[in-house]
């Protein structure tokens, strides 16, 4: 009997280090990317958009422009009282599905935007999911698990899922606060709270949809120190993810010379690629940072919501203005189909 326990565990072991390991996401193309959440909204009030005069789908128009990556956010309850789209429930689950039916049938790549919140999700604010609010520890990170893990299912199900994943919006001070407040006095159990729900999240996603990139998404363009703390807390955490997700706003992230500054020595610290996630001014001159990180990490951008927002590549009657050209020069800039 002992020896063939013995035999029994070797065999084990064997069939253990033959088998086929999971299936790792394939590394991040370059990106010419733009966040159109609020496109069913606008298509709703009845905006039609052009291009030269030729009406058509807003998707198809930025295509047209080198465009190849949709990000879309996902709310948990924006239907709710206090959620994003009281009554309406833009950016829920249903209006993600159909709007990820679009994205695909263009042609597109798609980056799904976890907020976990009924809400906007954002460095000033990170409520919990009405339906959240008495969970904590363990319970709040299955909870992080299991709607992560149901969206992608459901993605999945329809042919759709995504190319990549945001597990949390601009967690700079952390997420489900005030849980993951990192701002809080015991900020380094804070974190630790925060890995906890963030590893949740990851996990989620590499067991529905394996080849799915993951991405950590923080607001600290321009800022160093900053953006090299919360990272290597994430390391120390053994957090594991694809992409640094960087926001660029020069209100709040610093100058051009600042959001070089700090993507070059990311690109040179850590092993992921890097990605400005969100941003609107500068828009040559952001590109042309990141494309020209060392190593070749940087691999593109996504603008903020390009349809109405800000520097929009289209006016309030949704005619494309002269910003939308400059989306054709970067892609034969960069070679980007």
């Amino acid at each position: 009997m002992r020896y063939s326990g013995l035999l029994a565990s070797l065999l084990l072991a064997l069939f253990v280090s033959f088998a086929p390991a999971a299936p790792r996401p394939p590394r991040l193309g370059k990106v010419l990317g733009a966040d159109i959440s609020f496109l069913p909204q606008l298509e709703t009030r009845g905006m039609k958009f052009t291009d030269n005069g030729q009406p058509g789908d807003a998707i198809y128009l930025l295509k047209k422009h080198h465009f190849n990556y949709i990000r879309l956010r996902i709310f948990n309850n924006p239907a709710a009282d206090s959620g994003y789209a009281p009554g309406k429930g833009f950016c829920d689950l249903p209006h993600t599905l159909a709007m990820a039916r679009r994205v695909k049938a263009a042609g597109l790549k798609l980056l799904l935007d976890f907020h976990y919140s009924d809400t906007w999700a954002d460095p000033q604010k990170q409520f919990k999911p009405a339906a959240w609010q008495g969970l904590h520890g363990a319970a709040l990170a299955q909870a992080v698990h299991d709607y992560t893990r149901d969206v992608l299912l459901a993605l999945q199900k329809q042919g759709t899922p995504p190319d990549m994943v945001q597990v949390g919006n601009e967690i700079s001070h952390g997420m489900l606060w005030p849980d993951g407040n990192t701002q809080l006095p015991d900020s380094l159990a804070r974190y630790a709270t925060l890995a906890q729900l963030v590893k949740a999240g990851v996990r989620a996603v590499r067991e529905t949809t394996p080849r799915t990139l993951v991405m950590l998404h923080i607001a600290l363009g321009g800022q160093t120190q900053l953006s090299n703390t919360w990272l290597d807390r994430m390391r120390a955490a053994s957090v594991e993810f694809d992409v640094i997700g960087q926001s660029y706003y020069p209100k709040w992230h610093g100058t051009l010379a600042d959001l070089k500054a700090n993507l070059t020595q990311l690109a040179t610290r850590y092993p992921q690629d890097v990605v400005v996630v969100e941003y609107s001014e500068h828009k040559p001159e952001v590109n042309d940072i990141v494309f020209n990180l060392p190593g070749g990490k940087g691999r593109g951008t996504f603008i903020w919501e390009p349809l109405n927002t800000w520097e929009a590549v289209f006016d309030k009657q949704g005619q494309a203005n002269a910003l939308l050209p400059l989306y054709d020069e970067l892609g034969r800039k960069y070679n980007i189909p």
